[in-house]
């Protein structure tokens, strides 16, 4: 039990090994900062200012005071503000503050009362989502190209 040639005993290193990882505190970007240019994070960012420019992130915020213009690629995408360009994510939450001018490709999807969204609302598995946004960075954009297309044989259907 308490024997020096233990060979299961535990190395101080491991201790290390076993704690688990916090989750790093979200990106903030403040309502008074204007931002032009791509927004690549693994984590978490809360938009409160103004970006033009495409971002791609694990979880996204966008406060009440943000304006984004620019494609949103993520996981989880809350929306309070105003956003200007196509969301592609797994979760989209449209709460009664989000103003979206653009389509929306989503795995589920929730628009409260009061939120305004003009643009096309398209369901999507994980994969196929995970594949237009791969289509998008070797096409430079070639996936909207071809939702706009689907879109026109739809209209036309009805």
């Amino acid at each position: 039990m308490f024997s020096r040639n233990n060979k299961n005993a535990s190395k101080p290193g491991d201790q290390k090994q076993a704690q688990t990882v916090k989750p790093a505190v979200p990106s903030i970007i403040s309502a008074d900062l204007k931002m032009t240019g791509d927004l690549n994070s693994d984590g978490e960012i809360q938009v409160d200012g103004t970006i033009v420019g495409d971002i791609r992130t694990k979880t996204l915020l966008i406060g009440k005071s943000a304006n984004i213009k620019g494609e949103i690629f993520a996981d989880n995408v809350r929306v309070h503000g105003n956003v200007n360009g196509q969301i592609k994510a797994r979760s989209v939450i449209l709460a009664k503050t989000a103003h979206v001018i653009g389509d929306i490709l989503h795995e589920d999807l929730s628009i409260e009362t009061g939120a305004f969204l003009e643009g096309l609302c398209k369901r999507m598995t994980g994969s196929q989502l995970a594949d237009s946004a791969k289509i998008n960075l070797i096409e430079g954009n070639a996936a909207p190209a071809a939702l706009e297309s689907d879109t026109k044989k739809t209209a036309t259907a009805s």
